[in-house]
């Protein structure tokens, strides 16, 4: 009994529950040709198991539902905004703090803020939508992600790490005073959720100060990242989730922060300082775009259980079991020779479509097409990171990017095991079948952020 293994468990308790709609294969049929064979635009109501996002999907905990009962709803100087702005502070240690209605939001107003014609914006892999406000701001995004993030097989730990090298090329290419941030992620998204390094965060800062230029942190998933250092950095195994995301934080500058993901709320964000300049701009700007500087487009209420959820959020028990549902997830995927990011990150498992797919061509859009193909399957809601997400370059040409991936974002504290199951033998049923899949045609493309209104047709 001594080599016996343990099981986890989640450090909580069911409640209440949400009863499913199941539904029939021709009925997810029907629906799917009817949202364009896009995932984002089926409606929830014909959708099981909804892995689309982790963004405002979390189930809240007792603690914050009774907060929200303790929303004050004044239109300035709320208590929700001060207690929320002492939490940020002691739980993330930057100074100042905006709110705003979610990510985005705070994105806007930074880009608009930093952000001038011509400027260089480089960072460890792009998002859609932070890119997309650098770009309207009159900025380019340049990657400076080290080259084992473009490789799903690549097992390096710390794949959402900086290559020093490339920044300091497009320094001496465009100077300094022409970058004016670092956009550093944790938990890096569009490379499956892979963590960045104290170590290599340190030799970044380092660098930074000496050419005179600002960090700025999208730290949506920066408890996640904590984990992964936790668990696999050297000298940090005895240090808590909270500490770790603090030091974290003190070698940026200012963060954006979606608190739809770690933090645990249906909605909500920030913008956090440490410049007074900056943040003197941020707080006129947010009333123009967003609400009071005390309440940012959020309600007291929302602001009470983001605060409360924060401290949720940097526990090491919730931490271990919410990454541990992701990683069982993937290792039952690999049980089925299903090809996926190595190695598994922290907030869901992206499928290597490229290699689930291979007699599909990029242009095809093989990630779109396996999307469509595990709802119909068994009503699992997936999403695609790929050539749709990645959109066109100011020329007009589509971006390629070497990772064409599925994304099954694992919402916090909503799915048991018993789901990790199904959707496992959901996508090995799909993978058996692989080879009779065809890809599909772009009909319909918006202007802006493709991936969540596009529409097409199979093939």
């Amino acid at each position: 009994m001594k080599n016996l293994k343990r099981s986890w468990a989640e450090p909580y308790k069911i409640k209440m529950v949400e009863l499913l709609k199941m539904t029939t294969a021709p009925q997810r049929k029907k629906a799917l040709r009817e949202a364009g064979y896009n995932t984002f635009l089926l409606k929830s109501d014909d959708v099981y198991i909804d892995l689309l996002t982790d963004s405002g999907t979390s189930a809240m905990s007792d603690r914050q539902w009774a907060g929200m009962m303790m929303g004050d709803e004044a239109y300035a100087g709320s208590r929700n905004f001060y207690h929320l702005e002492k939490v940020v502070q002691e739980t993330y240690g930057y100074k100042y703090l905006i709110p705003t209605h979610q990510g985005r939001g705070a994105e806007n107003i930074l880009s608009k803020i930093l952000i001038k014609n011509g400027d260089i914006i480089p960072g460890n892999m792009y998002f859609t939508t932070t890119r997309l406000h650098q770009e309207l701001a009159g900025g380019r995004f340049e990657d400076i992600i080290i080259d084992e993030a473009h490789d799903a097989e690549n097992e390096f730990p710390f794949k959402g790490n900086v290559n020093l090298a490339k920044l300091d090329k497009l320094i001496k290419k465009y100077g300094a005073a022409k970058i004016p941030y670092i956009s550093i992620a944790t938990s890096v998204n569009m490379a499956g959720g892979q963590p960045i390094s104290l170590a290599n965060l340190k030799e970044l800062r380092a660098f930074t100060k000496k050419h005179k230029i600002r960090i700025i942190h999208d730290m949506t998933r920066v408890a996640e990242n904590a984990y992964f250092i936790q668990q696999k950095e050297k000298g940090y195994n005895k240090k808590s989730i909270k500490e770790i995301v603090k030091e974290i934080n003190a070698y940026t500058d200012g963060c954006t922060m979606s608190a739809k993901k770690d933090a645990l709320v249906n909605i909500g964000g920030f913008l956090a300082v440490n410049e007074w300049d900056v943040f003197e701009e941020a707080r006129n700007m947010v009333v123009v775009y967003e609400g009071l500087h005390t309440y940012g487009g959020l309600a007291g209420r929302d602001m009470e259980a983001m605060a409360i959820g924060i401290g949720e959020s940097v526990s090491d028990d919730h931490i271990r079991a919410r990454v541990g549902q992701v990683i069982y997830l993937g290792n039952k995927m690999m049980d089925y020779n299903i090809p996926i990011v190595k190695p598994i990150g922290g907030h869901g498992i992206f499928v290597d479509a490229k290699k689930f797919l291979p007699h599909i061509p990029q242009g095809n859009f093989p990630a779109q097409t396996l999307a469509a193909e595990l709802y119909l399957d068994a009503g699992v809601r997936t999403m695609e990171r790929g050539i749709v997400s990645a959109g066109r370059k100011a020329n007009g040409d589509n971006y390629f990017p070497k990772l064409e991936l599925v994304r099954f974002t694992i919402p916090r504290r909503v799915y048991t095991q018993a789901h990790m199951d199904v959707i496992a033998e959901s996508t090995a049923n799909v993978y058996e079948r692989r080879n009779k899949i065809k890809g599909m045609k772009m009909v319909y493309e918006p202007k802006y952020l493709r991936f969540f209104q596009a529409r097409f047709e199979k093939l």
